[in-house]
């Protein structure tokens, strides 16, 4: 037998219910609430908020997080992780926001980030403390550890670009950099380092700078930077694209935790 509701008269009933209610008890930030204490952060943040002037700021955990449950869910950008917030019972209960309190505006990280946290290793101070807490509830296993590298598009237009000059030596650092960790890891394991490459630009390169102190034309190569985004680096994807992207390593354990991870620019 078919049921048609009353879909009118339950959009206006008033009922007496807690968001607390409204949670599911399997939801996974219910999980995250029951095993990490994010209380460490008012003493991370303490000494960039005044302590007598100005307004009242939002609570800094709440702040920290709004891109937890961006990152956590996949939500493309922090605009449309306020709007998911503020219809989403599960965010606001994580958030500690009740039915009517105003949800930050879309504006609210980023101005904070640059006026207070731009510049400082807080988010790897957050990031380890959590890591800490995630161990001491045995969460983490450590007998296996995966490393993966995988490039990310920057949020930049490839378009907007600027040519710039870097020295040829100067550009193959990061070339040398892994090659000593490989060769350390290859000794500690009992192997006989990666045979040294007869590199005649290096030797060139040697030559020309013992002599005047001064670098010439030859000695620079061209470079394509973004004027949006600088710190990104341009990349080759697959044989046509081109995009302007960051290189990130991450290791993680079985479980997929992420155990620490880096971050260059693409190229």
């Amino acid at each position: 037998m078919i049921t048609k509701l009353n879909t009118e008269d339950k959009k206006k009933q008033i009922q007496m219910i807690s968001i607390e209610e409204l949670v599911p008890q399997d939801h996974l930030l219910r999980k995250i609430d029951q095993y990490i204490d994010f209380n460490f952060i008012y003493d991370l943040v303490e000494d960039r908020y005044s302590k007598e002037t100005g307004r009242p700021s939002i609570d800094p955990v709440t702040l920290i997080k709004i891109p937890i449950i961006q990152y956590m869910y996949g939500i493309k950008s922090m605009r449309q992780t306020i709007k998911e917030i503020e219809v989403n019972m599960a965010y606001r209960w994580f958030l500690g926001l009740d039915f009517y309190d105003k949800v930050p505006h879309f504006s609210t990280f980023g101005k904070n980030y640059k006026r207070r946290f731009e510049g400082t290793d807080l988010f790897e101070q957050i990031f380890q403390q959590i890591l800490l807490q995630c161990m001491k509830c045995d969460l983490i296993n450590t007998d296996t550890i995966f490393v993966d590298a995988t490039h990310v598009k920057a949020a930049a237009n490839r378009k907007k670009t600027k040519n710039i000059l870097v020295a040829k030596k100067s550009a193959r650092f990061y070339d040398e950099k892994l090659k000593a960790e490989i060769n350390a890891d290859r000794i500690a394991h009992g192997k006989k380092p990666l045979k040294e490459k007869d590199d005649k630009d290096d030797r060139d390169d040697n030559d020309r700078n013992s002599g005047s102190g001064q670098m010439d034309r030859s000695e620079l190569k061209e470079q394509k930077q973004s004027i949006t985004d600088p710190e990104s680096g341009w990349f080759h994807k697959g044989e046509h694209k081109e995009v302007f992207a960051y290189s990130i390593e991450t290791a993680c354990d079985e479980n997929g935790w992420i155990l620490d991870y880096s971050v260059h620019p693409g190229n």
